[in-house]
């Protein structure tokens, strides 16, 4: 029985091990991906939570400072010295003179206004004119809600106090003390630093003051500029992410102003690129240990059942001498121990089939050969007994003397195809032969059989070397099997009665062709043709002359065919192998020797 495939497959262990660096491969990527996002989102809640505690704490620290300011602003408005300079009504004097408060007071911003709210005196640190300032806080004076003052790129925070002459419920308003602080890049600094966070304050499009460096500052103009929700938004300032929120400070200010918290990803991200490395060297390490431990596994799994399957391969070769495994799995174990007693139990049953088998040959032998024999032998015995007689004639006893030497000839060949087919199978003496010398001596012999009287033989040779190495003694009687068969249908022939044969090479091969003029070989037979005892339904032959040429042509690497058969033309096809595998071999040796 032939077992088809359709391929070679895939090894279990390539396939265990494809397994399993596919499921830590996916649990890899898939935990990295749910830790990605389930850190991102955390991470994006807790800068939430950031962002709205460093807003706080900006806001909670600017009120601590505007309360000082207003503590320290309501202390000034109780010098004596201010009120007595605010009761002169000299401008001059005034703007003179409050800068001698306004060092005192140690404020970044002091000015002195009348009761009319009139600007009289104003000095801030770092602006020498301040023209420009004293306008923009004559500006936002008469709204008590402003306390911020946005001028010439300066934010300030301040408060306002009035000077009362006696107090302040029965007293005269001489005027107002206004202190305040510079809101800048050093004390936004030092407020975010607490914050763990970067502060910019906008106004009309543009930073007034922020704590970002001057690089990012001018990367995130335009991006904060933009920005006017109040809910948090993520900002790509140069290579860096932020998250943000804002503050609208319009209604307390003399512009508008925003205030912009922003809390940077850059920790976050630090964080997550850590763990996504060692997560992916956990992985590594997982997939290596993983790997070995799959590699032992596989080695106890797989390696039985290959031995196994290696073992019914064998055994379905015909090779009964392969071991099994007996060790593995339960499984494989109970399987091997199964496959073992499926073999002896099917060599013990081939014994049965091949003693049958032979008995049953050896049976289909004496019946196919004693009809022949005994045929042969009474030829002899009637002859003989005709030959005892002494009144018989020298002509007749001649004719007696050749019936006689007829029966013995077919006797000795018919011995002869038995001892030649008994041998099939055993070693050959092969030795160099032209085949068309050897074909030109068969046929002669076919000649003198009296089957091939009246058959007219043509042989058309081949002009090239058609020497082989053959075993010539069962060559000869092979090519003199098929002659004889051929000349045997050809005297059935109702008109012409001939055989031809033709010899040529093909590559390495000798082809020997045999056509006959016969009525063609049966329907019935053509499968079993080549099967021992089968006679075409010829009322003598023991039916092995075809198997034997097929035998003989097998041993000699070649074939014997029935091409074709039809009333009037059957042709056989000999293939002999012109160099034996020995042959060759001993060849190349001397080739290499001579060499």
């Amino acid at each position: 029985m032939t077992i088809r495939t359709r391929g070679p497959g895939i090894r279990t262990r390539v396939l265990l091990l494809t397994s399993l660096v596919l499921i830590i491969a996916g649990t890899t990527v898939s935990s990295l991906l749910l830790i990605r996002s389930h850190l991102r989102q955390q991470v994006r809640d807790n800068l939430n939570i950031d962002l709205r505690h460093a807003v706080e704490s900006f806001q909670d620290q600017e009120a601590a400072r505007l309360t000082a300011l207003e503590r320290e602003n309501a202390l000034m408005a109780t010098l004596p010295s201010l009120k007595a300079l605010m009761t002169t009504n000299d401008p001059r004097t005034i703007s003179d003179d409050a800068v001698d408060f306004w060092k005192t007071s140690g404020n970044d911003l002091f000015a002195l206004v009348d009761a009319d709210e009139q600007v009289l005196a104003i000095n801030a640190r770092n602006i020498e004119d301040t023209t420009v300032l004293k306008q923009d806080l004559q500006r936002i004076l008469s709204d008590p809600s402003k306390r911020y003052l946005l001028s010439g790129g300066y934010l300030f925070e301040y408060t306002v106090q009035p000077l009362y002459f006696g107090s302040r419920a029965h007293g005269t308003l001489l005027g107002f003390v206004v202190s305040g602080f510079a809101i800048n890049h050093e004390s936004l600094m030092r407020v975010g630093r607490g914050a763990s966070a970067e502060a910019v304050f906008l106004s009309m499009g543009s930073v007034a003051v922020s704590t970002l460096s001057p690089s990012k500052e001018i990367s995130a103009r335009e991006k904060l500029a933009a920005t006017k929700a109040e809910l948090p938004a993520i900002f790509i300032v140069g290579q860096e992410r932020f998250l943000t929120t804002s503050v609208d400070l319009t209604r307390w200010s003399s512009q508008p102003l925003r205030l912009v918290v922003m809390k940077s990803f850059d920790a976050a991200d630090r964080a997550e690129h850590e763990i996504n490395r060692l997560l992916l060297i956990v992985s590594m390490l997982a997939l290596l240990a993983g790997s070995v431990l799959m590699l032992l596994l596989a080695g106890a799994v797989t390696g039985p059942l290959e031995q196994l399957a290696s073992g019914v391969r064998a055994f379905g070769e015909g090779k009964v001498d392969h071991a099994l495994p007996e060790h593995g799995p339960q499984e494989v174990r109970y399987l091997s121990q199964v496959i073992a007693q499926m073999r002896d139990e099917n060599l013990k049953t081939n014994r049965a089939l091949l003693e049958s088998e032979r008995l049953a040959t050896i049976g289909r032998m004496a019946s196919s050969i004693s009809h022949d024999l005994r045929h042969y032998l009474a030829a002899v015995y009637a002859n003989s007994e005709f030959l005892a007689s002494p009144a018989l004639p020298p002509s007749e006893r001649s004719e007696l003397f050749d019936e006689i030497r007829l029966a013995v000839n077919g006797t000795t060949d018919l011995l002869d195809s038995l001892l030649i087919f008994g041998r099939t199978g055993s070693a050959l003496q092969r030795t160099p032969t032209s085949m068309t010398t050897l074909v030109e001596r068969t046929v002669a012999l076919v000649r003198t059989h009296p089957d091939a009287a009246g058959v007219t033989l043509f042989i058309n040779k081949s002009e090239v070397d058609t020497s082989a190495s053959v075993d010539t003694k069962q060559m000869e009687r092979a090519i003199y099997n098929l002659l004889l068969n051929a000349c045997q249908s050809a005297r059935e022939s109702a008109d012409r009665r001939e055989v031809r044969l033709s010899i040529h090479v093909e590559n390495e091969f000798v082809v020997i062709t045999i056509s006959d003029s016969g009525q063609g070989v049966p329907e019935s037979i053509r499968e079993s043709l080549f099967d021992p005892f089968v006679s075409l339904g010829k009322q003598k032959g023991t039916g092995l002359g075809l198997t034997l040429a097929w035998s003989v042509a097998r041993e000699h690497d070649g074939t014997v065919l029935l091409v074709s058969s039809t009333p009037g033309e059957t042709i056989f096809r000999l293939t002999v192998k012109r160099r034996s595998p020995e042959t060759k071999r001993n060849s190349d040796k001397r080739s290499s020797a001579v060499a």
